[in-house]
């Protein structure tokens, strides 16, 4: 197994132990393709060590089904049949999101982006999972939906030892700040560029 060196050792008081089992906050932002993707791998990863998962995705349509989640739900499903792993749950904006009720009337993304903030901070204070994606995430703290700085404090003050994945384009700054990870996906090439549509397999 890979062991990362660190290249300096902070004078904290903790043992190598305790620094190496501190939980995550990880961001991936950039405007390069694989930010979700390599979210999602982490969370396989996870549920190979036996980390619950909870996926929480935002802005995309809760009608899209993305390949990552067939995945991850049939993990979640073997779980629940043999015990090999953990528990994944799956929730997506819109009428993914089972904890609010949803009306005939038009959808109010703010109002769901919001809802589905308020449902994760709760999650968090009762440390229900052990692992999170919160996709497309950066979208509603960009568009003010959401408030930065109350993420941020929630994020920091989390109990236990929840990690946390947070992916979309133009993170702020003090999301950024507050992350032990930080990955920017940068684009050289992409086959849209080339007027080439996405398709199965490399897109979803």
């Amino acid at each position: 197994m890979p062991q990362g060196v660190p290249e300096t050792v902070p004078d904290d008081g903790l043992t190598t132990r305790q620094r190496r089992n501190q939980p995550v906050l990880a961001v991936h932002t950039g405007a390069g393709k694989g930010k979700s993707t390599a979210a999602f791998g982490m969370a396989m990863r996870a549920w190979n060590a036996g980390l619950s998962i909870g996926v929480f995705q935002f802005v995309k349509s809760a009608k899209w089904r993305v390949g990552e989640e067939t995945a991850l739900t049939a993990l979640g499903r073997l779980h629940d049949e043999t015990g090999e792993g953990a528990a994944v749950q799956w929730h997506k904006m819109g009428s993914g999101w089972s904890w609010i009720k949803h009306g005939d009337t038009e959808t109010d993304h703010a109002a769901q982006a919001l809802a589905g903030w308020q449902e994760i901070k709760r999650r968090l204070a009762a440390e229900e999972h052990d692992f999170y994606v919160l996709d497309e995430f950066t979208y509603p703290l960009k568009w003010g939906w959401i408030d930065t700085d109350e993420v941020v404090e929630t994020l920091r003050g989390r109990p236990g030892r929840q990690h946390v994945v947070i992916t979309g384009r133009d993170a702020p700054p003090a999301l950024m700040d507050a992350a032990d990870l930080v990955t920017e996906m940068t684009k050289h090439k992409h086959p849209m560029d080339a007027g080439r549509k996405g398709q199965k397999g490399i897109e979803w």
